[in-house]
């Protein structure tokens, strides 16, 4: 494989790997197991670092989820950490997808991607979440270096610097006080870290419903086999859009296509409420069926947050959803999250020595890393799922007419089937760009600390101002 040289960056060979002994056996300590969370200890480990904890809320990993679908820029970091092979293994390659018409069933635009595996060096797949989930934790369990404390949660943080110093919280109410020369905040979109992180600033995060939901339908094989129009889809290597205005399905098969997934977004208003930590709650199935009643017979929720000014405060730093959290329509809300956690792993690993100091700058070179990127594809999920949601009128005619002209060879109004837009995510290496610009941004926080702005969304809505999607769509 043409990436294979590129293993070496999770090598310390004195040259890449810097870090100072001390640092090395600091403890560093991840709130969240998560596949942030996750990917960011086994990251950890990987670059030596022999003191890690992993903080999570539930009593034990008892993975759940539905669908998700994993590109090649994820699947390059997860070959690297050791634990792609047994997601690959029941996983469906993804080789085209068609956009159809909600209501009549009518193929808008068939987009082929027979080329993506040669193009990039890693298919572009779907999965189980559950399936990822737990091929990154058997793969941290294999690394004495990690440790987990299931049953805990973060209550509070103390201090940011020198140390970070918090306070757990267990199931019973007990509480439990710790330091670190770095915490991580992979707590999620109801992060206790970002909240903390901000009311250290002076702020306070607000939340905003955006009236729309994720339903999400598992169906079995067995359930589907006395209906070939279903079963065509469940053999397929596809993936298929049905849209509608504000909601559509897209769906495809999972498990080695003995189970069919089915996710939407739809009208909600209770989202904003969900009682849950994880935004997770029982829906109205009546509810869902009223909404896409007039879908056809085949096919027969998520939060705005405020701006975040910063990912990071002295040794504590935030990653995944609980920073950037995304719509769903460009299936890269885990990926943003694993590339978080790779790009973390080599900046620590090239902290120049153990100082508060160090530590915190290699944090900000993290967030100045990955913010354009996480930026850049929120913006884009957006724009796309707007896209996708319009109603009667002349923007749904026209985008009708791109569909049909991307059939030719036209661009896709779907930014997740464009091929301009999929070259962009997919043959991003995450890891080779720390690598190649730690020194440089480095030296840039020398003499004063930045500060950004960063404009994101609950997972999964957001919110952009015209002037920005205007210069996304034309880029691309």
């Amino acid at each position: 494989m043409a990436n294979i040289d590129l293993l070496n960056i999770l090598q310390d060979d004195g040259q890449r790997g810097i870090a100072t002994k001390a640092l090395k056996d600091a403890p560093i300590v991840i709130i969240g197991a998560g596949m942030g969370g996750l990917a960011t200890a086994l990251a950890l480990a990987k670059k030596g670092f022999k003191d890690i904890q992993v903080i999570e809320r539930a009593s034990g990993l008892g993975f759940v989820g539905a669908g998700i679908q994993m590109a090649p820029n994820v699947a390059r970091i997860l070959t690297r950490l050791g634990c792609w092979s047994p997601v690959e293994a029941e996983a469906t390659d993804v080789l085209e997808t068609s956009i159809r018409d909600g209501a009549s069933n009518q193929e808008l635009a068939h987009v082929a991607m027979p080329n993506i595996r040669k193009m990039y060096g890693y298919p572009h797949c779907t999965g189980h979440r559950a399936t990822l989930a737990g091929s990154l934790y058997d793969a941290c369990k294999l690394e004495p270096a990690i440790k987990f404390k299931f049953g805990h949660s973060l209550r509070s943080i103390e201090s940011f610097a020198p140390q970070a110093t918090f306070t757990l919280q267990t199931e019973a109410g007990e509480t439990l006080q710790m330091k670190a020369a770095v915490l991580i905040g992979a707590d999620g979109v109801k992060s206790i870290a970002r909240a903390a992180l901000l009311s250290k600033a002076g702020l306070s995060e607000s939340v905003e419903d955006t009236g729309q939901a994720a339903y999400r339908i598992l169906l079995p094989r067995e359930a589907m086999e006395n209906d070939p129009e279903m079963m065509e889809l469940l053999d397929s290597n596809q993936v298929t859009r049905w849209i509608g205005e504000k909601r559509h399905w897209i769906c495809y098969p999972i498990a080695s296509r003995t189970i069919y997934n089915m996710s939407s977004i739809q009208p909600d208003d209770n989202f904003a409420a969900a009682p849950s930590s994880t935004y997770t709650t029982k829906g109205s199935k009546k509810a869902m069926m009223d909404v896409f009643s007039d879908f056809c017979p085949l096919v027969l929720r998520m939060l705005n947050l405020k701006p975040l000014p910063t990912w990071v405060h002295g040794s504590v730093a935030l990653l995944g959803d609980a920073c950037h959290p995304t719509l769903p329509h460009l299936n890269q809300g885990a990926g943003l999250a694993i590339e978080d956690a790779a790009v973390l792993a080599e900046v620590l690993d090239r902290a120049p020595d153990a100082t508060p100091k160090s530590i915190n700058k290699c944090l900000q070179v993290y967030e100045a890393l990955r913010k354009p990127r996480a930026t850049t594809l929120v913006e884009l999920a957006a724009l796309s799922g707007r896209t996708l949601h319009l109603g009667q009128g002349k923007a749904k005619e026209e985008r009708d007419k791109q569909f049909a002209e991307a059939n030719g060879g036209g661009k896709v109004p779907d930014k997740w089937a464009s091929p301009e837009v999929q070259k962009m995510i997919y043959s991003y290496d995450c890891m080779q760009e720390a690598a190649a610009k730690f020194d440089e941004e480095y030296r840039n926080l020398e003499r004063s600390i930045r500060k950004s702005c960063f404009s994101f969304s609950r997972i999964w809505g957001l919110i952009f101002h015209t002037e920005q999607e205007r210069s996304i769509s034309n880029r691309l």
